[in-house]
């Protein structure tokens, strides 16, 4: 579905991606591990159209998308979700749902019932004012209104940062319900731990550079990942 070809990202003098190749098949949950600074969230905003690559090649559903900017590459079924979760504070619980399907001229109603349906603690506050909520709920809002856009490709940026254990456990228990009802999705998580129990393919990158890839449950068993990421 997705393919990353020797993808470059310089901010100034200073790559911050060296030359990673990456592949999301369609229908599986990928994830990105690593540390802060080894490139995890630039490579989601390159590929988002936030950040234009310096080299290497992005290809969704066999489409060359490098460099397309934001608004072209939304229609094409890819969202993120994005770190610190970026909610509307003014605007309600339905407002801000509404707001991710802004691309979309037909009815809302069956996905707005859907998203209620994956997370009725929203249903509950649909007339609050997104600011007011908790942060679990506020990142239960910022991932249902990612999904008002009928997205293929779902790409989530530290999902559980922030966050108690319990509403950890609960984020990626609906990650695995989103995807089980068809979306792919490519995530990047602090929490290597539930990372790799949760995804079907894992890639290390270190420092802007990939240096192990492999199914999540493989790489949680690598005694290097261990002593790296799972203490």
């Amino acid at each position: 579905m997705l393919k990353i070809e020797d993808l470059r990202v310089n901010y100034g003098g200073i790559e911050a991606v060296k030359g990673i190749t990456i592949e999301v098949q369609e229908g599986k949950i990928v994830t990105l591990i690593g540390a802060n600074g080894a490139g995890k969230s630039t490579t989601l905003r390159t590929i988002s159209g936030l950040v234009k690559p310096s080299g290497g090649k992005i290809t969704f559903m066999g489409e060359d998308i490098t460099a397309q900017p934001p608004h072209s590459i939304v229609p094409k079924g890819i969202t993120l979700v994005p770190e610190g979760r970026r909610v509307f504070p003014d605007l309600t619980v339905l407002e801000n749902l509404k707001i991710g399907a802004y691309l979309r001229k037909d009815k809302l109603t069956d996905d707005i019932e859907w998203v209620y349906t994956l997370f009725p603690r929203l249903k509950e506050r649909s007339w609050q004012a997104a600011g007011t909520l908790s942060g679990g709920e506020q990142q239960m809002l910022a991932v249902g209104r990612a999904l008002m856009s009928r997205p293929k490709l779902m790409m989530m940026d530290e999902p559980s940062l922030g966050l108690a254990p319990l509403i950890v456990k609960g984020i990626f228990e609906i990650i695995k319900e989103i995807n089980k009802q068809g979306v792919t999705i490519l995530l990047i998580e602090q929490n290597a731990n539930m990372a790799l129990q949760t995804a079907d393919w894992a890639y290390v990158l270190e420092t802007g550079r990939m240096t192990m890839q492999g199914p999540g449950m493989d790489l949680i068993k690598d005694e290097a990942i261990r002593k790296a990421y799972l203490g």
